[in-house]
This record gives C-alpha cells, structure tokens and sequence, in this order.
C-alpha cells in the first residue's frame, strides 16, 4: 500500500499546483491577469503576460481541500485569453499601453526615459488592466535588469539540461518533482550549485543575468518555478514557446530551435556588448543553434556547454565536427558528462570562483554516494 500512498501524494500535490493560478480571484470568476517574471536593461525592458477570463466557482464547493483544487483545475482547463484588453505598464516612471492579441497575451517592449535605480537588480512593474464590462484589475511583478557592473550573460536550455524531462516521460518527471526527496529530484546533479556559481561569478557579487529557455508552453509556468524553488536555482525570466497553439490558421507549433535563436538574437541585442555562454544539451538541436549564434556574433560567446544526455556514437560524432568548426573562434564548445566538467572549464576560463567550483564537486559526489 506505499506505492498507492506514494501515488495518492503525488496526484493531490500535482492538482493543487496546476490549481494555485486559479487561487488569486478567490472564487470570483471574471478576469484574470497573470504576468511572468520581466527582464530588461537600462535602456528598455520587457514584460510579458496573459489576460484570461475564467468561471466562478460554484457556492457549494470549499474554500480549500482537494475538492477546491478540482474545481479550480477544471476552471483553468476551460478558461480564456481575453482578446483587446488594455494593458498599461508602470516601471519607476516609465509607461506603456499595450492591448492583448487574440489570445491575450500582452508582451510589451516598454522604453527606459527615466532612469532606473543602480542599486537593485529586480524592479517591480506596476499592471492596470482594462477591458469591455469588467472591473479594472491591478497586480504587479518582478523585472530583472543586471546592475551595471554585470560582466557575463547566461542563457541556459531547461529541458534536459537543468531537469530530466524526457518528451516521453513528463508523468515520471512530475513525480519525481512532487514525490520524491530534494536529492532525488528531476534536477541534474550539481545543477544548483553550478548555476548559482554562475550567477555570483568570480568575485562572488556578480549577481548576473541568467535567462531559462523551454520547449514547453505557458502553461507549465507555475510547475518550473516551483521546481527552481525546491532545488535552490537561481530565479531569472523564464522564456517559453510562446504556446503551442495548434489551430485551423496555424495547426503546427512554432519549431523550437527557431524560436530559441530568436531569444538568444533579442538577448544579445538586450544585453550588447556582454560576453554570454550558452547551456543546452545533446538530445536536441542546442548544439547546432548555438554553433550558428557563434558564427554570427564571434566575439560575444565565451562557450558553449552541452550536456550529454545520451551515448550514441552518431551524435557525438555530429558534434565533435560543430566543435572543429570553431577551432578558429575564441569560443570552444565543450560536451560535459556532468556538472563538474561544466565548472572545471568555467573556473578555467575565470567565470567562476574557486569555491563556486568546490561547491558543485560536492554536491556531484554526494549525489553519487547517496542510497539509490
């Protein structure tokens, strides 16, 4: 009867995850906005969101208890994007309106005219938001701008390079996330530490930009932070596919890796003249974007650091001929096994401290001495 426990745990915790979004008009109903985590810099910065109107919850259903978190996840399944809803985005004393699209999103480029304060890297944005027979909504949230000492962008994959996915084994992997011990967790070995010696640099006060690509939607916005949380990783703006979308004008998604160097263009172009590295693994077409990204901006990145998720002979051959067509660059694209091969070459390469390094190896070991 453990495993039926164990598995009662995990459907009850997994419910109330995809239900929290539906917690915050307590019942209500009407429109929702829900913003994702921006990211900027002193000259502009960005802030994306989606307006939805949803159901009320029915007078008969609890105000908690899974019961609740049904419901909740049933209002969410059958919710809207709210189509021409005006958006109006404050940052210190910088302004913008914006309208959602058709499916109510909003993604405003909101230019900096008044300076933002240096000695802070995450800013709040105030959001107003009107629309057509609804009570006006306000809600707020983070902005990341690197303060101006910053020194190194990262721009890191999630999917099988932060976090076992599997495109096939999304159930397992949510059960791991929600079941199992932290150590035990879908996060790869070290990845905490790896990225958070990334984040404070060699002097330990970097504080730099590290933005999180994923294949994945929107939806799953809330399971992702829920997971940098439980495994220590250095919070930053998370960018999705926009959404999967699939619709009689547009039946196939966007393919990732178009979308993925479009982000890296609009960081570089963001965050110009910082050097950057670039995180991904071998299972997809991270090693052949990034390589393209280096061609195009030969000076800006420093390296280039795929995690092997798989053995085949084929694909390391494949990417043994990527890392020799870079031989003449000053980046070189290293295929690591583990984390520490990823800290060894960045303490190397003076991108990391000595005891940001210190910290992944132990963390690598303990993770291998750990009961199975």
């Amino acid at each position: 009867m453990a495993w039926y426990r164990e598995w009662a745990s995990f459907s009850k915790r997994l419910v109330h995850v995809i239900a929290k979004p539906m917690k915050r008009d307590s019942g209500r109903g009407g429109m929702v906005v829900h913003p994702y985590r921006g990211y900027g810099s002193q000259d502009e910065v960005f802030v994306m969101g989606r307006v939805f109107r949803q159901a009320a919850l029915g007078r008969a259903i609890p105000r908690r208890g899974m019961l609740r978190d049904t419901a909740d996840v049933t209002r969410r399944i059958f919710r809207r994007g709210l189509a021409n809803a005006q958006v109006e985005i404050r940052v210190g004393d910088n302004q913008l309106c914006v309208t959602t699209d058709r499916d109510g999103y909003f993604d405003a480029h909101l230019p900096i005219s008044h300076a933002l304060p240096v000695d802070i890297s995450w800013h709040r944005a105030d959001i107003m938001v009107h629309a057509k027979d609804q009570a006006p909504i306000r809600t707020s949230v983070e902005v990341y701008v690197p303060p101006p000492e910053a020194d190194l962008l990262v721009i890191s994959d999630i999917d099988d390079t932060v976090m076992f996915t599997g495109v096939a084994e999304k159930l397992k992997m949510l059960y791991r996330l929600f079941v199992r011990k932290p150590h035990r967790r879908t996060a790869f070995p070290g990845v905490a530490s790896l990225y958070q010696a990334l984040y404070r640099g060699q002097t330990e006060k970097a504080e730099r930009p590290i933005l999180y690509v994923s294949r994945g939607p929107w939806a799953i916005y809330e399971m992702l932070e829920t997971f940098f949380q439980l495994n220590r990783i250095p919070v930053g703006p998370i960018l999705f596919l926009r959404e999967w979308g699939i619709s009689w004008r547009k039946p196939w998604p966007r393919r990732a890796e178009a979308h993925k160097r479009d982000l890296i263009d609009r960081m570089l172009a963001l965050y110009k003249g910082m050097p950057c590295i670039l995180i991904g693994d071998s299972g997809q077409h991270d090693p052949e974007v990034y390589t393209e990204v280096v061609k195009a901006y030969p000076d800006r990145i420093k390296a280039i650091y795929i995690r092997r998720v798989d053995k085949d002979p084929k694909r390391e051959q494949a990417i043994q001929r990527l890392r020799e067509e870079l031989i003449n660059t000053d980046c070189e694209l290293v295929l690591a096994a583990d984390s520490v091969l990823i800290a060894e070459h960045a303490y190397a390469q003076g991108d990391i401290s000595a005891r940001g390094l210190q910290a992944v190896q132990r963390d690598v070991e303990e993770h291998q001495n750990a009961p199975a």
